[in-house]
């Protein structure tokens, strides 16, 4: 379970196990750059980006997941993302969040 909510209704938090990541710094292709290039020619939606940042927002959710999981929790509270561009065309994404253990109430 995950919110980003401090609390979830229906349980309560019997340990916090503590702050729980998933970091992954992504690049695009030369090739993702070029299609990028032509469709905002077009105008609307960046379909190559969203879809890359789509994939880079979940590939770091599923690695604060599996940080939890391995920290010995059953969910994640007050979950957030937050990214930076490293150097350009290079950016870090990361979602961090807070490990608990929980029992229905």
């Amino acid at each position: 379970m995950v919110t980003t909510a401090f609390e979830l209704p229906g349980y309560r938090i019997v340990r916090n196990v503590g702050v729980v990541r998933g970091i992954l710094v992504r690049s695009r292709s030369i090739f993702g750059s070029i299609g990028a290039g032509l469709q905002t020619l077009i105008g609307g939606n960046i379909t190559i980006l969203s879809d890359l940042c789509e994939k880079t927002r979940n590939d770091a959710f599923q690695m604060m997941l599996l940080h939890a999981d391995q920290s010995g929790a059953n969910a994640v509270i007050a979950a957030r993302y937050d990214a930076t561009e490293i150097m350009q065309g290079v950016t870090e994404v990361l979602a961090y969040g807070t490990a608990v253990v929980v029992e229905k109430i």
